[in-house]
């Protein structure tokens, strides 16, 4: 027997500010262990380090430059389906706006591991954050991807490229992964002489994001569709 859905639009933003609450947090954490971060963030990172800018805010134009691909695109869409597209793109700007300064914040509030003595810095406590950093960047990812809302740039722009060249939303993940990783070395490399924001911080994000994702989902996925009303309960 199936039952109409008794969750809310609330539920459902709530869940979504919630995903997005944790997927910042989570990619902090990714910053502050040291070891590399997450592909789709190591431009702006990069950008950040070697120019000393606010990462947040190289992060906001990162994801401008991702919606306006994203836009170029949709502009050869005709009708209401081009213009409902262009409008779900230009969403993401606000949508940016209100992450970047997620990522502002918890970027003054949590210390650097130096701060928090040596065993903290050590190689222990490194990969200890950054296992924590992992989790939470798959669960935020988790949270927000489901409720269908607004995406973030960097998941639209995987999304509008495997629509238009015909590739599977996976294969075309671990493309733009890839050239997020190259243009970042380059540009370390061109600027600061050495890698800046890539490491095994970097390898494990690739590799372990997508099944924190996938058990999230498993365990919890059904239940929190229900509560946001986007799955009907069934007896």
């Amino acid at each position: 027997m199936t039952e109409k859905p008794t969750g809310s639009g609330a539920a459902r933003w709530g869940f979504y500010l919630m995903g997005l609450l944790i997927l910042a947090m989570g990619l902090t954490l990714n910053t502050k262990a040291g070891l590399g971060v997450s592909p789709i963030i190591s431009l702006s990172y990069a950008a950040s380090v070697i120019w000393n800018r606010n990462f947040g805010d190289m992060t906001f134009v990162l994801y401008g430059i991702f919606v306006l691909i994203q836009a170029a695109i949709h502009l050869r869409e005709k009708g209401k389906a081009g213009r409902s597209l262009l409008m779900k793109d230009a969403l993401q700007f606000p949508l940016s706006i209100v992450f970047t300064r997620f990522l502002n914040v918890f970027s003054v509030c949590i210390p650097s591991l130096e701060e928090c003595g040596s065993e903290a810095s050590g190689l222990l406590g490194r990969l200890g954050v950054l296992m924590l950093a992992l989790i939470f960047t798959g669960i935020g990812a988790a949270m927000s991807l489901s409720m269908r809302l607004v995406p973030n740039p960097g998941d639209g722009l995987v999304q509008v490229f495997a629509d238009t060249f015909g590739i599977g939303t996976g294969l075309m993940k671990n493309c733009v992964d890839a050239t997020c990783i190259v243009l970042s070395l380059l540009m370390g490399l061109l600027f600061a002489g050495k890698p800046v924001g890539i490491g095994i911080g970097t390898v494990c994000a690739v590799m372990l994001v997508g099944r924190v994702i996938a058990l999230f989902h498993h365990i919890f996925g059904k239940a929190m569709l229900q509560a946001a009303g986007l799955e009907s309960g069934r007896n």
